[in-house]
């Protein structure tokens, strides 16, 4: 039976969600990839063979929607990616930074993951394998010699520190998942290429990033949860 897999933020065909629907297709996963621009995201489907479907992770009605339609047609998920996120505040400063962006950055990255393990936990549970994949960043360690909270060159203050909020979910997850099948780690998939000129400034093919993600999403029954990986290994944050 294939298994299925739910990727949001899917909305650029250079993105890391693109490719990592692109990875888990050829793994033979029934993959459905989501964004709120429903023309946009059904012609990438396209591309690669996958499902579309219509999202946004701020909108609680919006979820269930989606949960609805996904229980009556499949009646589990075996994957869960929280891959959506933005709000990169280059250059900013915690002072400067204005409280409506703030609210935003936390409402997507943090609020919206939480948003959609919360609705779609019942699906998971039905899976012989759950996993969940929160797609973080180097932003939000202590570690990271350049990207790192107090090493960032461009210090991006609220990207880091929802991305931080996102690992300690991660954390708090897992301890409830204990007893449970489900696993659930955060990955940091590394400076990627998926705009263009990144490359120029060291940034990786986004296939190379997209693999961690793909590695936390198929790991075995003895794999690790809770834990915060980059290429499969564990990011001291």
């Amino acid at each position: 039976m294939d298994k299925i897999v739910i990727i949001t933020g899917v909305s650029r065909e250079s993105g890391l969600g693109f490719e990592t629907a692109r990875q888990l297709k050829d793994l033979g996963y029934k993959v459905i990839i989501t964004a709120r621009d429903l023309d946009k995201v059904s012609e990438l489907a396209e591309k690669i063979g996958v499902f579309a479907r219509q999202l946004d992770i701020t909108n609680d009605q919006s979820i269930d929607g989606l949960v609805k339609d996904i229980d009556k047609e499949f009646g589990r998920i075996d994957v869960l990616i929280n891959n959506a996120g933005s709000f990169f505040d280059q250059g900013a400063e915690p002072l400067s930074s204005d409280i409506e962006f703030i609210k935003a950055a936390i409402d997507t990255n943090l609020l919206g993951a939480w948003r959609m393990i919360k609705a779609f936990h019942n699906l998971l549970e039905q899976s012989d394998q759950p996993r969940i994949v929160n797609v973080s960043s180097g932003a939000g360690s202590f570690d990271d010699p350049v990207f790192g909270l107090a090493n960032h060159f461009s210090k991006v203050p609220v990207y880091g520190i929802t991305k931080l909020a996102l690992n300690g979910l991660t954390v708090k997850l897992a301890t409830q998942f204990k007893e449970h099948k489900i696993k659930i780690n955060s990955v940091d998939p590394g400076f990627t290429a998926t705009y263009p000129g990144t490359e120029e400034w060291g940034a990786r093919p986004v296939e190379e990033g997209a693999i961690g993600i793909v590695w936390a999403a198929t790991l075995p029954n003895d794999g690790p949860s809770g834990g915060f990986f980059k290429d499969g290994k564990p990011i001291n944050w």
